[in-house]
């Protein structure tokens, strides 16, 4: 089961990445991003994709060019997600054939990134969105397009998120901060995974 939790590993250094990789997919979360203001993020990228195989999708975070993305695609990540809506980074994205996530709050940004082939619209930060915000989005939003809450988001609100229509979740410093154990994060990652599951039935 793929669930639509991006778990957000901003600060992850290369000698955590296998083991934070085996303590995400064990709890049940496959979608992982490093951002690249992280140490050595292509390093981590790269040793999470190796682990990983075809057990979970691994990409990056704070993606804001086309160098970037190009860099990316050489070492084999498989998407790409932003902070700012940037058609260029969305249409080399999808050159590249990797999912694109960039961040929107506004109709405009929202239709952009659909416009130029975003896979997924991250609301970030959520908490500026809130939840009517979203709800009122949706309203005109293409059904079919994944949204995601990003920034502010945990296990004690996701189900008030679920409920304005939201899609999934990037779950970032409750899950995960420079120092943080693999221990710690396993049991993060659980708590995530309950309650993400709780909350949809």
């Amino acid at each position: 089961m793929t669930r639509p939790l991006i778990a957000i590993l901003r600060g992850l250094r290369p000698d955590e990445a296998e083991l934070m990789t085996d303590a995400l997919i064990d709890a049940g979360i496959t979608l992982i991003e490093v951002p690249l203001n992280s140490p050595d993020p292509l390093q981590s990228i790269a040793r999470m994709r190796k682990r990983a195989g075809d057990r979970a999708i691994i990409g990056a975070g704070t993606v804001l060019d086309v160098a970037a993305v190009q860099a990316l695609k050489q070492i084999g990540a498989q998407m790409v997600v932003s902070p700012n809506c940037n058609p260029d980074v969305i249409a080399a994205t999808k050159a590249a054939g990797m999912a694109s996530y960039p961040g929107v709050q506004t109709a405009t940004e929202c239709f952009t990134a659909i416009d130029h082939g975003a896979d997924g619209l991250k609301f970030f930060p959520a908490g500026l969105v809130g939840t009517e915000g979203l709800r009122a989005l949706k309203a005109v939003l293409p059904a079919e397009i994944p949204t995601y809450a990003v920034g502010g988001v945990n296990p004690n609100n996701m189900r008030d998120w679920l409920a304005a229509g939201v899609t999934g979740f990037g779950i970032g410093s409750s899950l995960y901060k420079p120092g943080k154990s693999v221990t710690d994060v396993a049991l993060a990652a659980s708590q995530t995974v309950s309650a993400y599951d709780a909350a949809i039935c």
